[in-house]
């Protein structure tokens, strides 16, 4: 059995990382290396996520593609990494939260453990 943390981290975050890089190139006119300096990725990484060697198992819908674009354009800024951080997990989140993962992975259920306030 793989719990919902396992399939977000092997499927949903490469395929947000992939977005992200993408926007930061098109978007943003950003370069591979500043792609991967900003994702902390190699150039290798960052190229396979453009060319969607990695990352492509995801069909995001129009609304989660704009909270990716706003966590480009928030980590290209003067952010913290803890900002940076809970711009990440808040879009893991929202891709939860948005029916994906309940509707690719039959079996698995919400997981609200990561999102409970402390």
């Amino acid at each position: 059995m793989k719990t919902p943390c396992e399939i977000m981290v092997q499927k949903v975050l490469p395929a947000i990382r992939a977005e992200l890089a993408r926007n930061m190139m098109i978007e943003h006119n950003c370069t591979q290396q500043k792609v991967a300096e900003t994702l902390g990725l190699s150039r290798a990484a960052v190229s396979q996520y453009v060319s969607e060697k990695r990352g492509a198992e995801v069909d995001f819908s129009d609304e989660t593609k704009e909270v990716i674009k706003d966590l480009a354009a928030g980590l290209l800024g003067d952010i913290s990494t803890k900002d940076k951080v809970t711009g990440m997990c808040n879009a893991c989140k929202f891709v939860q939260k948005s029916g994906w993962l309940y509707k690719n992975e039959p079996g698995i259920e919400y997981c609200g453990i990561c999102g409970e306030d402390e």
